[in-house]
């Protein structure tokens, strides 16, 4: 459904809760403006209804966590279910079933899958704790400390994630309390070349040419002399950057990263929480490009909504970890929470699906060529993969035009779209939306882009 708006933007109702949210919550958390934020009451599909009963189509997925749409039957029916029976269990003492049965089903749609053996999981609440159970398991296993990270990179705000936290104004106020174990090396962005390489991208939004070799030469000249400059024990990296700016690396960026952690005996780390169970249209980015970590995180859609990651890993390097003795390392209250393993269980047979990954990969074509049929300046660069899109609004110069992005993601939270701004300028507009979204809502969104862009030319 198209949006409906019956208020103005936000509504009666979401300003007096925006009032009192701000008198009782951390100012820093939610972002309180004239025009932001809408309060959402309910779900369905790619559509949200804010409490003042205006409708909107939903272009984030919810930080890209809907994947199989608002309130999906099957995840509903799950919950339901679950909630019926058990709502808590003991997680590292007395868990629940189906504790065991996610775990089991992690290890075969990721290593079993890929012929690599057994995968063993450690279940989280968030993203950011599994990035760190990853990062500890490097320690266990090497017992060398130095990780290797990427600019850009976006891994979570926990004290041991933002040590490997590529954007760095959310470092910045905290640097005095982390270690700087990290050595950062630039993420190859073929149109942002981090080397000052014009020619390594193609403004038509084709597959970037090999004529970006030389800048992943460069980059595996650094690796190299990180490992001889400290100890290193794993490399973390998104197969492509969400946060970031929706950055697709070159083809060969993750063989070459494998070759070098095979050569030099370091874990490579996959920061899956965005990119996976067919955000790119496949079941994980790795398949993509055909290169597969030795742990991979997880998070996001792996639920479609309730909070729940994991870090899985080959089991020889998981078993690092000491067998527990009746005190875990890494734990939490709600480890393994009933529900949560109820609802991921039906999401992964959800993602299963073998059509759903063409449909992506359909529904995404056709949102990146509508939005380069807008033949708009102002768009310097599409790219993306599946329905992980980004499209950088730039100046004359072809530099980043942040105004202009901002402007445009309030223009159409007046119209009843939700979008984000990303990149590390915000100047990126950053599509994620449910998988469940017609290719009628689509072009209703570029058309409504082609209006914002010509009225930003006007401004």
């Amino acid at each position: 459904m198209l949006p409906e708006i019956v208020t103005s933007i936000p509504g009666p109702r979401s300003l007096e809760l925006a009032s009192l949210l701000s008198k009782y919550e951390n100012r820093n958390v939610t972002y309180i403006g004239p025009n932001f934020p809408v309060f959402w009451k309910r779900g369905s599909g790619a559509n949200v209804w804010d409490v003042d009963e205006n409708r909107f189509l939903d272009l984030t997925g919810g930080f890209a966590v809907v994947a199989h749409g608002h309130t999906h039957s099957s995840i509903q029916a799950a919950l339901v279910d679950q909630s019926a029976k058990l709502l808590h269990a003991m997680g590292d003492v007395h868990p629940g079933e189906n504790k065991a049965l996610l775990c089991r089903r992690l290890s075969q749609i990721t290593f079993e899958r890929w012929g690599l053996g057994n995968g063993k999981t450690t279940l989280c609440n968030s993203g950011f704790e599994a990035v760190e159970v990853a990062i500890k398991t490097s320690l266990l296993h090497s017992g060398k400390p130095g990780v290797i990270a990427f600019t850009g990179g976006y891994h979570g705000l926990g004290y041991g994630a933002l040590e490997v936290m590529g954007i760095r104004w959310f470092r910045e106020p905290f640097q005095q309390h982390l270690r700087d174990f990290t050595t950062w090396l630039p993420y190859p962005h073929c149109y942002r070349c981090p080397f000052g390489r014009l020619e390594g991208y193609r403004l038509d939004g084709s597959r970037f040419p090999n004529c970006a070799s030389s800048c992943l030469e460069a980059i595996e000249d650094q690796i190299v002399l990180a490992i001889r400059q400290r100890p290193i024990g794993c490399m973390v990296v998104e197969p492509c950057q969400g946060r970031g700016g929706e950055v697709v690396p070159p083809l060969d960026f993750l063989r070459m990263l494998r070759q070098v952690c095979d050569t030099y005996k370091i874990l490579l780390i996959f920061d899956e929480i965005y990119t996976g169970f067919n955000r790119t249209g496949a079941l994980f980015a790795s398949d993509q490009f055909g290169v597969y970590p030795d742990l991979i995180c997880l998070g996001k859609g792996l639920t479609t909504g309730f909070p729940l990651s994991a870090c899985v890993g080959r089991a020889e390097i998981m078993d690092a970890w000491p067998r527990s003795a009746g005190e875990a390392l890494h734990t939490t209250t709600f480890l393994g929470n009933p529900i949560g393993c109820a609802i991921a269980l039906a999401s992964i047979d959800l993602h299963l699906d073998s059509t759903l990954g063409k449909r992506v990969q359909a529904l995404g074509r056709h949102f990146r060529t509508s939005l380069k049929a807008l033949a708009a300046p102002e768009i310097g660069h599409i790219r993306g993969l599946g329905l992980m899109i980004g499209a950088e609004i730039v100046q004359k110069d072809g530099s980043p035009n942040s105004k202009l992005a901002s402007q445009m993601v309030l223009s159409a939270l007046k119209d009843g779209l939700l979008f984000l701004g990303g990149g590390l300028d915000g100047n990126v507009l950053s599509f994620t939306p449910p998988f469940c979204i017609e290719t009628e809502e689509i072009d209703y969104t570029c058309s409504k882009i082609y209006n914002y862009l010509r009225l930003g030319s006007v401004s």
